[in-house]
């Protein structure tokens, strides 16, 4: 059988991820189908759920994987368009191999790519390189298999529902962004008692309201003006597949992602006391401290919705979360990140508190901070920076975590540093109780950017 070998700019650390007709081709997403399926096969599988998002050039690569899973005897359960956690559901549902959803997530129009899971398990990092590998090189399974037409949105929407929980009517807007979420929460809020508002929920590959990706506060205009303007008790918005999730309180205030995982986090430690909740390293310590706090485990881990998710499996965490809008809930749930199921989680706290999300978001600690910075830096030199700058703070005594890059503490906050795992980029974070504290951190970053021979930004 034909052997293939990828750009590898598109094995990414989290999934296969180009540009179509530049870097990603249907002859890639073939390629991807009878090497994905050949790793099946070895790991004992025998079927495979595939879903795909709301792209135009999605169908076209659908068909393409298909044909490439089939070949190696491989069954297919096509469960048809949704978001990349209605296909998460059904590889658990179906009792699947495994899942490949083909999406481009929060990317713009030109893009395309495909997130998977062998057996429960995210399939990532060093699996996407040996795919590419196996691609290459071959040999591959050999078979005839089948295509089941499998809908499933049905049942992926009466699960969400299952874990709501009615309490005071609330008035909610939703903003799908015109991502593959839009047919999913019509079902949805039908459900749902009090008032809801959708904002382009119809699906278009196009993009043409804003680009569908939460955690660009640019992106939350509309829904901020619409929540105002209907008086909702709060807003919530989706990124192009419904993996992640931006919430705006009843004035319109953005709450990031660890503000959102700090509320969450009051419930299931409640109800689980002293159970470890995951964010990652980008995340406030205000998280942190609340979570230790509310008499829980604070675990500060890697950043990446792959990593975050298998470190939840480790240690059996009811809860996690990153600064991307990324929340899992292994609490009634399957641990991976669902961004409908989240908010109705979310809704179930409101609703049922005779607090206001505005408040809930009042009684958390005002830090200063910077928005995520992000410089370039060659793939080839980024990780070597940070290793040099980690050796420096450890010569100075530095209080550090080096679990993903570098996080020092200090009198007046903290400030981050860390290499991209998807971009030839750099990525820095601070966080002060003052302007002057930031200030004085800002200075630090830039210190140890020169100190270890890389050129510094004015932050």
């Amino acid at each position: 059988m034909t052997k293939h070998e990828f750009n590898p700019t598109i094995l990414r650390e989290y999934d296969i991820r180009g540009i179509i007709d530049e870097t990603l081709f249907e002859a890639d997403a073939e390629a991807i189908g009878r090497t994905f399926g050949t790793l099946l096969k070895q790991g004992g599988f025998h079927n495979v759920a595939v879903g795909y998002d709301g792209r135009t050039t999605s169908p076209k690569l659908k068909a393409a994987l298909t044909k490439g899973l089939t070949s190696t005897g491989v069954d297919v359960f096509d469960i048809g368009m949704g978001p990349t956690p209605m296909l998460y559901y059904a590889t658990y549902a179906l009792e699947a191999g495994g899942g490949i959803m083909i999406t481009g997530s929060h990317n713009p129009p030109s893009h395309n790519g495909f997130k998977m899971m062998l057996g429960s398990k995210s399939f990532y990092g060093s699996q996407i390189q040996e795919l590419g590998r196996l691609s290459a090189n071959g040999p591959f399974a050999e078979g005839t298999g089948k295509v089941i037409d499998h809908p499933i949105m049905e049942d992926y929407v009466a699960r969400v529902l299952q874990d709501f929980v009615a309490g005071r009517e609330l008035s909610v807007v939703w903003d799908c962004g015109n991502g593959v979420t839009g047919e999913v929460l019509r079902k949805i809020v039908a459900k749902l008692p009090g008032s809801h508002s959708l904002l382009f929920d119809e699906i278009d590959g196009s993009f043409p309201n804003h680009h569908p990706d939460p955690t660009v506060a640019e992106n939350l205009e509309d829904l901020i003006r619409t929540v105002k303007g209907v008086n909702a008790d709060l807003g919530i918005a989706f990124d192009g597949d419904g993996d992640r999730i931006g919430v705006v309180d009843g004035q319109g205030r953005i709450l990031w992602g660890d503000q959102l995982l700090a509320i969450l986090s009051r419930e299931i430690l409640a109800n689980s006391p002293g159970a470890p909740v995951i964010a990652d390293v980008k995340a406030s310590q205000v998280l942190f401290d609340a979570v230790r706090d509310l008499g829980g485990e604070p675990i500060m881990w890697r950043t990446g919705h792959s990593l975050i998710k298998s470190k939840m499996q480790e240690v059996n965490a009811p809860l996690a979360g990153e600064m991307s809008g990324h929340i899992f809930y292994n609490d009634h749930y399957y641990g991976y990140d669902d961004a409908p199921y989240v908010a109705l989680r979310l809704l179930n706290i409101v609703g049922k508190s005779d607090k206001s999300l505005d408040q809930m978001r009042d009684e958390l600690p005002e830090m200063i901070n910077t928005p995520e910075l992000r410089f370039a830096c060659p793939d080839e030199e980024k990780f070597d920076a940070v290793t040099r700058i980690q050796d420096a703070l450890a010569a100075a005594g530095a209080n550090y975590s080096d679990i993903d890059g570098v996080r020092v503490n200090t009198e007046d906050g903290w400030w981050l540093l860390r290499a991209s795992n998807t971009q030839a980029v750099l990525v820095a974070r601070c966080e002060a109780r003052d302007e002057t504290g930031l200030s004085r951190l800002k200075s630090q970053l830039q210190q140890a950017l020169l100190n270890a021979n890389v050129e510094a930004p004015t932050f």
